[in-house]
């Protein structure tokens, strides 16, 4: 259980910050950054709920179900599994929850008409919103990808299929709010030449 008492503990004062397994990093270390950016992309989908919720209660159980486990994915991320002994068992995204984010999208996808053209960002205030939830979601995945990649970092393989496959639920959820896409704003290649 997550008990919070005080909120500043001053222990980032020298501009570091703890992993859940302890051990310190910079405030700017690639692995804060992506857990971090995740917390945004979170932070993104409240801000969505705020403009779906009633209209979109199906949809809104969805984002709910995501805001969660975004912050599974930041635990996830927040410690890395570097082989040493813990003691707790590390809170990691499992395939489950990549599929049920397939199934989710599946669901919401079906009454779609096909795309023909690229959709511009915009609509209705709750897909603009969705759209900057996918595209901060993205910029997350991108971080988690370059993570991985550098010499010592380890990452869930679970949690980057996460994050592409919420950016794509939440491209997706942006036409169903957009009238099941008869009002998304598509892009017309070369309009304003």
């Amino acid at each position: 259980m997550v008990r919070l008492n005080k909120i500043y503990t001053r222990t980032g004062d020298d501009g570091t910050t703890g992993l859940g397994s302890g051990a310190r990093r910079l405030k700017c270390d690639l692995r804060v950054e992506a857990y971090g950016t995740v917390d945004e992309a979170n932070a993104c989908v409240g801000l969505a709920r705020v403009h779906t919720g009633a209209d979109h209660s199906e949809l809104d159980e969805i984002l709910g179900r995501i805001q969660n486990d975004l912050f599974d994915l930041g635990a996830d991320l927040s410690t890395p599994d570097t082989g040493e002994k813990l003691d707790y068992e590390p809170l990691r995204i499992v395939p489950s929850q990549v599929q049920r984010l397939e199934q989710d999208i599946d669901r919401l996808n079906k009454n779609l008409s096909p795309l023909r053209s690229f959709v511009l960002n915009g609509g209705t205030p709750a897909a603009a919103a969705l759209h900057l939830a996918r595209t901060v979601t993205r910029r997350a995945e991108r971080l988690v990808v370059a993570l991985a990649q550098q010499p010592g970092e380890h990452v869930n393989p679970e949690a980057t299929k996460y994050l592409n496959r919420a950016s794509d639920l939440l491209f997706v959820a942006a036409r169903v709010v957009n009238d099941n896409g008869r009002a998304d704003v598509l892009w017309v290649p070369g309009k304003n030449r």
